[in-house]
C-alpha cells in the first residue's frame, strides 16, 4: 500500500491527485489553462493539507515525464522535486503517453490484439506518439511524427489501432484507414497516474531528485522535435 502525490502538467490541463493503495482518494483539476504557474501551487497546498489532516505518511511524489508542454512539464517537475527535497520523499516519473492509455484500458472496450496510439499535440500535423499493446509493452518507441496517410500504415494493415489524446482528432482524416479508431475525451490526468506509479514503486524505479529532468527536454530546447527519438521512460 503506497500513499502517492501525483502531479500532471504536460498539457493545458493542470491536475493533482492523492492515491492510496490502488485508488484515488483526492483530486483537483483545472481545465481552463494553461494556468500551471498560478494553479499548481494552490493545488499542492490543498493536497498536502489533506495528507497532513489525515495523518498519513506520504511515500512518494509522481510527476508526468512528458512528452508535452515544455513550460508545463518544467513547472510540474520543479514542484515535485521541491516537495521531495522538503519532505525527504522518493520521486517517480510517469511517461505521459502511457498515462493516456490508463483510462482507455480501464474504461473502454478494447478488443484483444488491438494496439493503442496515444498522441500529444505538437503543431500543424505533428504529434508526439507511441504505439503500445494492451499490456503497455512498447510496440513502437515515442517519436515526433509528422502525420500522413502512411505514418501508422504498418500497424493499421495488421489490425485495429485506437488513437486518442489531444493530438488525435486532427489526424483522423489524414490517416483514413478502416482499422483506425478515434477515442475522444482522453486527457492525461493525475487521478489516473497511480497504476503506473505504484508499479514503479514495486520495481523500485525511483529518480534521482537532484538531477532528474524529463529527459527528452534537452533535445526539445535545442528545437529539434523531429529528432526526438527514445523519449520517455525506458
Amino acid at each position: 500500500m503506497s500513499y502517492i502525490l501525483n502531479i500532471e502538467t504536460s498539457t493545458d490541463i493542470c491536475s493533482v491527485a492523492i492515491s492510496d493503495g490502488g485508488s484515488c482518494i483526492f483530486k483537483l483539476e483545472d481545465f481552463d489553462g494553461p494556468n500551471h504557474a498560478v494553479i499548481l501551487g494552490k493545488f499542492i497546498d490543498e493536497a498536502l493539507s489533506f495528507i497532513d489532516d489525515h495523518a498519513q505518511p506520504l511515500d512518494a511524489v509522481a510527476v508526468s515525464a512528458g512528452p508535452g508542454s515544455y513550460t508545463g512539464l518544467r513547472i510540474g517537475v520543479s514542484m515535485a522535486k521541491g516537495i521531495c527535497y522538503g519532505r525527504n520523499l522518493k520521486l517517480l516519473s510517469v511517461p505521459t503517453l502511457k498515462l493516456l492509455c490508463v483510462p482507455v484500458l480501464l474504461y473502454k472496450d478494447i478488443p484483444e490484439g488491438a494496439l493503442l496510439c496515444p498522441m500529444i499535440d505538437a503543431r500543424r500535423m505533428e504529434v508526439y506518439a507511441a504505439v503500445y499493446d494492451r499490456s503497455l509493452n512498447e510496440v513502437r518507441e515515442i517519436r515526433a511524427d509528422v502525420v500522413d496517410e502512411n505514418t501508422y500504415k504498418e500497424f493499421l494493415d495488421k489490425g485495429d489501432v485506437y488513437f486518442f489524446g489531444n493530438g488525435a482528432a486532427k489526424c483522423m482524416d489524414v490517416i483514413n484507414h478502416p482499422n483506425a479508431h478515434l477515442i475522444e475525451g482522453i486527457n492525461p490526468l493525475a487521478k489516473n497516474m497511480f497504476p503506473l506509479a505504484e508499479k514503479q514503486i514495486a520495481e523500485e524505479k525511483f529518480e534521482d531528485v537532484a538531477y532528474y529532468v524529463p529527459f527528452y527536454l534537452k533535445d526539445f530546447v535545442a528545437h529539434k522535435p523531429k529528432d526526438l527519438l527514445n523519449m520517455g521512460n525506458k
